[in-house]
């Protein structure tokens, strides 16, 4: 089938849902289950104001708290909230969901392969996330295809035209599909998502992060034409050298059209820092850049730095039509993602 017939939709294409697995006591989050949680129902409860919302749980106990305190929200803005039982080895959404695309005018759900981002943790239950929500009937109208290749939602960024971006330093990571060559998993993007053209950042990073740079923590479309990205202006930081080279690379890239890219710097964060479990100070990956696209609004991590401020004042201005709703994702970078990383849109797409 070519890749005529095919389209991966923009983020901020209408949207039927958006997907969270709901973090509980046998994941990472143990430790701090209680603070993330409240992060959650922060993001579900704005989610409700908008449009429907689909919550795997770990089991029925859960399920039950979690129905009982967003079944309201959902009624009061006359959206639908479902919940299944799924169980979960974590709860990063944005990796183990399916990634819809538009198929002969239907929508297909494809379920990549994951294998937590290179083998870095368990993920046997997350690879079969996707799959058992879809036979649980979570998605009736659209058609399901699993796909035998690894491929994270986080890793990629569509314009809905046929662009893709993405890094070099995940995609072509040897951990993730290390018998394909590069222009062997171009090959593969582009058949199954049914793009056109690739643009491969080679620089770019952030200090902490688990991801080997997904671009959702340093680059996203905002339409088009324009991008917004992670700038560090201070030379003493650690991530001065690298994303410099990376706003470098951006600025070669080309529209469609053959025009430079509109390009918006986002502020990198003061540093935040948090020790691991041999008591060692590390860095975490916090990014303005890990906002939320949902069919009214953009939700944006904010981690009570003095940089907030101005990121949503440059977010604002790259979505001028959009409600800008800052969350505080800090406890959520403890765990080295943020709000892009935890949920999945599902598209509407045939608008």
């Amino acid at each position: 089938m070519s890749n005529i017939d095919k389209r991966l939709p923009a983020e901020w294409e209408a949207q039927s849902s958006i997907l969270l697995t709901w973090p509980h006591n046998n994941t990472d989050w143990k430790s701090q289950l209680s603070s993330v949680e409240y992060v959650y129902y922060n993001i579900a409860k704005i989610i409700l104001t908008e449009q429907n919302l689909i919550i795997s749980c770990e089991d029925s106990i859960q399920l039950e708290a979690v129905t009982k305190t967003l079944a309201s929200f959902a009624q009061l803005n006359n959206t639908q909230l479902k919940t299944f039982i799924v169980p979960a080895d974590d709860t990063w959404a944005r990796d183990h969901g399916p990634i819809g695309i538009i198929e002969n005018n239907e929508i297909t759900l494809l379920d990549f392969n994951f294998n937590a981002w290179g083998g870095k943790y368990e993920a046997n239950k997350d690879n079969n996330i996707t799959k058992n929500l879809f036979d649980l009937g979570t998605f009736p109208s659209f058609n399901y295809k699993k796909i035998d290749f690894i491929l994270e939602g986080g890793s990629i960024e569509s314009d809905g035209s046929g662009t893709l971006m993405t890094t070099e330093k995940c995609l072509l990571n040897s951990s993730r599909n290390g018998n394909l060559n590069k222009q062997e998993i171009e090959s593969q993007i582009k058949e199954t998502l049914g793009i056109k053209r690739i643009l491969w950042l080679k620089h770019g990073f952030l200090a902490g992060d688990d991801t080997d740079a997904h671009i959702d923590t340093l680059a996203r479309f905002c339409d088009r034409q324009t991008i917004c990205y992670v700038a560090c202006n201070d030379q003493d930081d650690e991530h001065f050298a690298e994303l410099k080279a990376m706003k470098q690379e951006l600025e070669t890239f080309k529209t469609t059209t053959g025009e430079p890219y509109k390009l918006i710097p986002l502020p990198m964060t003061s540093a935040i820092y948090d020790t691991d479990t041999n008591g060692n100070k590390i860095r975490l990956p916090a990014t303005y850049a890990n906002f939320l696209i949902t069919n009214q609004s953009i939700l944006l991590p904010i981690y009570h730095v003095s940089e907030d401020r101005q990121a949503i004042e440059q977010i604002q201005y790259c979505f001028p039509g959009r409600k800008i709703i800052p969350i505080d994702c800090r406890p959520l970078i403890k765990q080295h993602g943020s709000l892009h990383c935890v949920t999945m849109q599902i598209t509407q797409g045939l608008a």
